[in-house]
């Protein structure tokens, strides 16, 4: 079985948030708020990511004063490697600007629509 080597729009703003700070832990909360995508639509792509070994996840060390514990995020080395290939390999959208305080991403654009 070959594994799949293109990743999604969606997916890619996961990786390119996950690869601005490749070695802090990232909970989803923060990851949903940067990306601008649902948890329904978030957490199957960590999941994802997890199983091909693109990603570690682990539980948030100690207990939290009023709210229950985090799932944790953040790139393997070959996670970095393979999304620094990915975001390369996106081609820059010439004829659209990035919304105001925003980066020109291509992975945002591709989902605006036009």
């Amino acid at each position: 079985m070959s594994r799949r080597t293109a990743f999604s729009a969606q997916t890619l703003a996961v990786l390119a948030a996950l690869a601005a700070r490749p070695s802090d832990w990232r909970h989803g909360y923060d990851l949903a708020r940067e990306t601008e995508l649902k948890s329904g639509t978030l957490y199957p792509i960590l999941v994802r990511l997890a199983d091909r070994e693109m990603v570690q996840a682990c539980w948030e060390d100690g207990e939290p004063a009023g709210r229950p514990r985090r799932h944790l995020y953040r790139l393997t080395s070959d996670g970095l490697a393979a999304t620094t290939a990915a975001l390369a390999a996106v081609p820059a959208p010439a004829t659209r600007a990035a919304r105001p305080g925003r980066a020109a991403a291509p992975w945002r654009l591709a989902r605006e629509g036009p």
